[in-house]
């Protein structure tokens, strides 16, 4: 999901993803893709590790940027949230995710933001869940959350406001509530 987040992103923005060896100055190791955002001037980052290993491609393009750990919003899935859900912190422990464990320990915090994805508990094992694509049924919903993880990933982007992107888009999937920011007319 996080994935699919990052290339809409991507898509309206005009960009595309490459090697991280593209980037202008970088000579790590290139373990993602990336996709260069020049209004606000920032960088999509895809790891092509294992999932469990996301922190040895974030870590050092964090590094080499410049950048601190809380200029950094990690979008993924989540079992632990329904389909579709979106849940936005600004920072906390992995959850039991493995690729949020790696990311902590490389970069050495949890104070980071992240946006999770909820792709809702599995009916097979959780491996196997997170790997099969969505039924003809649940993708009007997965574009939808998508298409909001998008927006949401990119007024971050836009602003850094985190707070401001919670009460928009968080809220906005809190199940069974409402809150003003839930009118169509946003």
């Amino acid at each position: 999901m996080g994935f699919e987040v990052l290339d809409l992103v991507a898509l309206r923005e005009g960009t595309i993803f490459q090697s991280a060896n593209r980037l202008e100055g970088f000579d790590g190791k290139a373990r993602a893709r990336c996709a260069r955002l020049h209004d606000p001037d920032a960088i999509l980052v895809q790891p092509t590790t294992f999932m469990n290993r996301s922190g040895e491609a974030v870590a050092p393009l964090v590094q080499w940027s410049g950048a601190s750990p809380e200029d950094l919003l990690v979008v993924y899935d989540d079992l632990d949230l329904p389909l579709g859900a979106l849940r936005i912190r600004p920072g906390g422990g992995a959850g039991g995710h493995n690729g949020m464990r790696s990311l902590i320990e490389l970069l050495g915090t949890d104070r980071f933001p992240r946006l999770r994805v909820g792709i809702g508990r599995p009916a097979t094992d959780a491996a196997r869940h997170v790997l099969e694509r969505f039924s003809e049924d649940e993708r009007s919903d997965v574009d939808i959350s998508v298409a909001e993880a998008a927006d949401a990933a990119f007024e971050w982007l836009r602003t850094g406001d985190i707070e401001r992107v919670m009460a928009r888009y968080h809220s906005r999937w809190t199940q069974g509530e409402s809150s003003p920011d839930d009118s169509p007319c946003d």
